[in-house]
């Protein structure tokens, strides 16, 4: 029998996975759902190739891992055969949490607790229908292993879940500017005192890594017709929500229901099996199944936005510097409200005001580290090396460039 399983990706060309534990990993029912998830959530509005799944890209990942472990063992980085399976169970699994249409249901129907903490309940889960496989996989994702620049190559601001979304998401929008030389990136790894840096001949690399993360979230992720058909998204569920706190009848799949007619937060995912149980059954079919449903339900708002959501009409969004004024924002509830003959405060969901930050790298959060050789001994050994921040290393950014936080405020309502 073959010891690897392969499959054929449509970005890295033959991904192998080998038998056994992380073969079970990729065959097991809370990986499988992930293919029933697509990775960029409503940004097929704008971008109709991206219509790849959280499935794809963590296969991705797992391949880069795989590469990553290849390229530091090469160097001399030691790492255990069962350091190694870990690393590659943990990157498999480290989007198993998400929901449908990425963070829309962590600001909707679930709430104080993130698709990472949900993440590390199902890898538990998991670990114990296959009898501990799993414990040294959930430590290194935890950052509880003593080798911190393993759990680096699984989350940090230079880990293999970014290497792949950036190049699979570029590939799939048709970005092309997006794409980035991972390969490169993942050869010039290497460790200096239990850190992960980078050779000093990949910083034009992890220049452009930095440059093409920025327009990906600003050309795709933070598009503003993507934000604005997501916002649709979150007050159709809002709504729906409320209906159902009120006692009214919303049609909605079991996993769905339980959602729209309990309040679920981090106690009740502890406390009640049911919680954890509900949410490994969502994925995107639950919420469109039920949008199409909705589209004809006799409340006014409820009905407008799933047709807005089905017929693809989006929201209405503008973008400022600044942020929008609380009168400007009542006067335009009102005209909604009286449009679409409804009271002011239904016509909230009509509306959605947002601000939207994100910078290109936090040196305060996770420092991408150049490595600086010196000259060898003798034995052929280094001398002397010194390890800088990317922000300090580099000729084309500078400290404040790389750090400026961009915000922008959107202003997305309901078409009149």
């Amino acid at each position: 029998m073959n010891e690897y399983k392969v499959i054929n990706d449509p970005v890295f060309g033959f991904i192998k996975v080998p038998r056994g534990l992380l073969l079970n990993i990729v065959k097991h029912r809370l990986f499988q759902r992930l293919s029933r998830i697509k990775q960029l959530g409503m940004a097929s509005v704008v971008y109709p190739g991206a219509q790849h799944t959280r499935f794809q890209h963590s296969l991705g990942a797992f391949h880069l891992m795989s590469e990553a472990i290849l390229s530091l063992s090469q160097k001399g980085i030691f790492i255990f055969d069962s350091e190694a399976e870990a690393l590659k169970a943990a990157i498999l699994l480290h989007d198993v949490g998400h929901g449908p249409f990425s963070h829309v249901l962590e600001h909707t129907l679930i709430r104080d607790i993130s698709h990472e903490e949900i993440s590390i309940m199902m890898m538990e889960e998991i670990n114990h229908e296959m009898n501990g496989a799993l414990n040294l996989a959930i430590k290194m994702f935890k950052d509880d292993y003593s080798k911190r620049f393993l759990h680096q190559l699984i989350s940090s601001q230079l880990d293999m879940d970014r290497l792949d979304y950036l190049r699979r998401d570029s590939f799939f929008t048709g970005v092309t500017e997006g794409n980035i030389g991972s390969a490169r990136i993942i050869k010039m790894l290497n460790v200096v005192d239990d850190r992960l840096v980078v050779e000093q001949k990949g910083i034009y690399s992890i220049e452009n890594y930095l440059t093409t993360r920025r327009l990906m979230y600003w050309q795709v992720y933070l598009h503003k017709t993507t934000v604005a058909y997501e916002k649709t998204l979150v007050n159709l569920l809002r709504r729906a929500k409320y209906l159902a706190h009120k006692g009214e009848e919303v049609f909605a799949t079991p996993a769905l229901r339980f959602f729209l007619y309990n309040d679920v937060d981090a106690s009740r995912f502890e406390s009640d099996p049911q919680a954890l149980a509900n949410y490994e059954l969502l994925d995107d079919n639950d919420i469109w199944a039920s949008v199409k449903t909705w589209m004809s339900h006799t409340d006014r708002v409820l009905s407008i936005l799933a047709k807005d959501l089905a017929e693809r009409r989006i929201f209405r969004v503008e973008v400022r510097e600044e942020p929008f004024a609380d009168n400007e924002v009542s006067t335009l509830q009102q005209q909604l409200a009286d449009a679409f003959h409804v009271s002011f405060e239904d016509a909230a969901y009509l509306i959605s005001v947002n601000t939207i930050q994100k910078d290109m790298y936090d040196p305060s959060d996770d420092q991408i580290d150049i490595l600086f050789k010196g000259k060898n001994d003798e034995e052929g050994n280094d001398t002397n090396y010194v390890v800088k921040d990317i922000a300090n290393a580099s000729e084309l950014f500078n400290i404040s460039l790389l750090s400026k936080k961009i915000r922008k405020y959107y202003l997305c309502y309901q078409r009149i």
